[in-house]
């Protein structure tokens, strides 16, 4: 089998994975792999053809993280987003470190403000940063 077929298999493999994540870096690693296809289809040894397919990736995730750095402002929302939670008790009062009820589990949170906050009220996920929550006692729009 010649070489750029089976960088054309790799990059179709590529771009149907890249179809069930959504995360275009894979997408871009696609695109190599049909860059790599062509310089195959051109005649240059191996070696090029992986240097080609690696500078073409190397440009593409590169990009994507630009455009993603530039438009995090307008990215959906988390779908935790101005969800509500249960204030339970103070981990760190003077951190402004909580415990919380949210889907029926305890999540530590930090808590935006300086509102006095009563166990058992009511706060609103602004955001989430892996296990910890980020809350405010007003609802968020």
């Amino acid at each position: 089998m010649d070489n750029y077929i089976v960088w054309l298999l790799i990059g179709f493999c590529l771009m149907i994975v890249e179809l069930l994540t959504g995360t275009f870096y894979l997408l871009v690693l696609g695109i190599a792999a049909f860059g790599g296809a062509a310089v195959a289809y051109l005649g240059q040894g191996f070696p090029i053809q992986v240097i080609a397919t690696a500078v073409v990736a190397s440009m593409g995730s590169y990009l994507v993280h630009v455009y993603r750095i530039r438009n995090a402002q307008q990215q959906m929302q988390s779908i935790d987003f101005a969800q509500p939670v249960k204030f339970e008790a103070w981990v760190d009062q003077g951190a402004r470190i909580a415990r919380v009820q949210y889907r029926d589990a305890p999540w530590e949170a930090k808590v935006e403000g300086d509102a006095q906050i009563e166990p058992g009220s009511s706060l609103y996920i602004l955001a989430t940063d892996r296990n910890t929550l980020t809350v405010t006692k007003t609802r968020p729009v």
